[in-house]
């Protein structure tokens, strides 16, 4: 199969995934225990996304200035700054580690 096929077959199944969603039994989705695995699997999949973007790249691991970016947003997070003053004290991290030569 070539490239397109592959493309509209991923696409069917995830289309396919969405609307199993609606097949799920509303008392299901009224359960406190699902509430809370949902919001803790969301919370550990943004987290581990966070981490291989930060700290990869293509099969190995790599420290440079995304991680020092990371880093800066998180200390922003933790004094409880607005999300866009977490991104540009990420940015700004990153491009001042990047203009030391930290790539």
């Amino acid at each position: 199969m070539n490239l397109w096929m592959w493309l509209l077959l991923a696409c069917l199944l995830a289309y396919a995934w969405k609307l199993m969603g609606y097949l799920v039994p509303a008392s299901l989705l009224r359960n406190p225990r699902m509430s809370r695995v949902a919001g803790t699997m969301t919370i550990g999949l943004l987290a581990s996304l966070t981490i291989v973007n930060a700290m990869a790249s293509g099969q190995a691991l790599v420290l440079d200035a995304r991680l020092g970016a990371l880093a800066a947003g998180g200390i922003a997070l933790l004094f409880r700054a607005p999300f866009l003053v977490v991104v540009v004290a990420g940015a700004g991290a990153a491009a001042l580690l990047r203009l030391a030569g930290w790539n």
